[in-house]
């Protein structure tokens, strides 16, 4: 075999590995807070994926493809690949299809991936697997010795598309500009099978519209997306009367008006009752997993805070897009998972509020579990509060509410409260709401009172 046939062959195994990685791994990122990253999540988007690039790598061997016919194949394959890349892994488009499926009544998470995954997660492994025998055939027809270099530079494609896309391509040049190399690196692998006028002009007609639509100026523009990394694609909408609100991955994390100081309703709520009427005989340590817009305690410049969040652009974003100020140097944050944060910290918090249930879209499986309200409840100084803001329904109509409820009563069973805030009718079909979980870090006494004994003449005014 010549030497540069062999080299062009085996670069193109190589970047077939590299693009399919890196697709999955953008796929998962854009799907993410949509319907989460839990393990059945992702076992349905790998099963479906790994299942049709099976299916690509058995088709793909058939006698009835000429060897002569290989390249045109290759080049329209990748153009495919370019396209479906396109349309599963630009944000917009993604926001457009779940907002379409939340509006057609379709809510469940796993009946949103496999209709997600069938639709546009088919062609592209398909056609990944496809091309890997295509181009093992070539390799195959000089020398039939190739199998081992065939599979180790697919695998080390793979590795650094792995490796290259989550390290460093989206946390530093943002997950749009990884998308559009991503389908340009396909683009230039089908012009480089075969280059011809019809391949340039098919590339160039998937090439310009991903330009476009994941382009900084028009994320931002049309959009109003300021961040677009491997955490968070983060924007600030403003209102006419000037109210702005937060979008973490196309879902509204806080609000704020500078004119009149409102906030989110549940803000407004916990700022009112339990930090803005705090006795300043000392300075209370507050800490709030989930610090959105950095709403909560935003007039007190008088106790310390701590915000701890994943996503390490909330805090510029915010002072300059969103609060238009700084915040007062009472407060400090660090990027940090939350879990992680509470297990490597030794501090305890006189106010712990727990902000990361923030939306009905996503829950965070690691957080609503009772091991990681144990670990929430070990970090609450004697006489602290802890406040859970969840969104589920206010009377138990489906079985996230219920079994939160009885998760948190296991780890809470005394001296706790359910506190419904704003909207509050548990007559209505949907009565999702904002809910408050309260637990006072109090002596706990688990008597009860019996038409035996009713001691509560005594326990009444006891201090």
């Amino acid at each position: 075999m010549a030497r540069k046939l062999r080299i062009w062959l085996i670069f193109l195994i190589f970047l077939n590995g590299y693009v399919s990685l890196s697709f999955e791994l953008l796929v998962l990122r854009q799907l993410s807070f949509w319907v989460g990253s839990s393990a059945v999540i992702t076992s349905i988007i790998m099963g479906i994926f790994l299942g049709f690039m099976s299916m690509g790598y058995f088709l793909g061997s058939s006698e009835k493809i000429r060897i002569n016919s290989i390249r045109n194949i290759l080049s329209i394959s990748f153009i495919v690949i370019a396209l479906f890349a396109f349309l599963a892994s630009s944000f917009p488009l993604v926001t457009e299809y779940f907002m379409r499926l939340y509006s057609w009544g379709i809510t469940s998470s796993i009946l949103q991936t496999f209709i997600f995954s069938f639709l546009l997660l088919s062609i592209g492994p398909f056609l990944f697997g496809f091309n890997t025998t295509l181009l093992s055939r070539l390799l195959h027809k000089y020398n039939t010795n190739y199998t081992g270099n065939i599979m180790a530079w697919d695998t080390i494609g793979s590795v650094l598309g792995s490796l290259l896309t989550t390290l460093l391509l989206m946390p530093v040049v943002g997950v749009n500009h990884t998308v559009i190399l991503i389908i340009c690196l396909a683009s230039f692998a089908a012009i480089v099978t075969r280059p011809k006028w019809w391949v340039i002009l098919l590339c160039t007609l998937v090439i310009i519209p991903t330009c476009f639509i994941n382009s900084d100026y028009v994320q931002k523009k049309q959009f109003g997306i300021l961040v677009n990394n491997a955490n968070s694609t983060i924007s600030v909408s403003k209102q006419l009367d000037d109210t702005r609100i937060l979008y973490m991955n196309g879902l509204p994390m806080s609000v704020y008006n500078p004119k009149t100081g409102q906030n989110a309703e549940y803000i407004d709520y916990l700022n009112q009752h339990f930090i803005y009427d705090m006795p300043r005989d000392k300075r209370r340590k507050i800490l709030v997993l989930g610090a959105g817009g950095f709403t909560a305690g935003l007039k007190d410049d008088y106790n310390y805070y701590t915000f701890v969040d994943i996503e390490y652009t909330l805090k510029d974003i915010s002072e300059k897009y969103f609060l238009g100020t700084k915040i007062t140097p009472n407060k400090k944050f660090i990027v940090q998972d939350a879990s992680q944060y509470l297990k490597n910290t030794s501090e305890v918090y006189d106010l712990i509020l727990l902000d990361v249930y923030s939306n009905s879209f996503q829950v965070p499986e690691g957080f609503i579990t009772a091991e990681f309200m144990q670990r929430v409840k070990s970090r609450v100084a004697p006489n602290g509060i802890l406040i859970m803001n969840i969104i589920s329904s206010q009377s138990f109509k489906d079985k996230y509410s219920q079994v939160f409820d009885n998760t948190f009563n296991t780890v809470f069973p005394y001296n706790a409260q359910r506190q419904v805030v704003g909207f509050a009718n548990p007559w209505v079909n949907n009565d999702v709401a904002n809910i408050l979980y309260i637990w006072y870090n109090r002596e706990s006494d688990d008597r009860i009172y019996t038409i035996n004994k009713t001691p509560v003449i005594y326990d009444r005014y006891i201090k």
